[in-house]
């Protein structure tokens, strides 16, 4: 998996230390959401249910390098 020297440093926060590389590939390969941002970054969500939470994972615009990934607390179910 290809990531950025942010994605490295943010890594370290303890709200994001427990999100499992396996689910930031989950996100990555099977999003239940898409969205192209205006600078060309994609961001893509899924649930994660393990944790019955979305997870939230920034790509660069080569759509592979991770830039960020967080849970999501303000995504709603349904909406597309």
């Amino acid at each position: 998996m290809k990531t950025t020297q942010y994605f490295e440093y943010t890594r370290i926060r303890p709200d994001r230390a427990q999100i499992k590389n396996a689910w930031i590939m989950q996100t990555i390969e099977s999003p239940d959401k898409i969205e192209i941002q205006s600078d060309g970054r994609i961001r893509k969500w899924a649930k994660i249910e393990e944790v019955d939470k979305y997870l939230r994972v920034i790509l660069l615009e080569d759509g592979e390098t991770v830039h960020n990934a967080f849970f999501d607390r303000s995504f709603k179910e349904g909406y597309r």
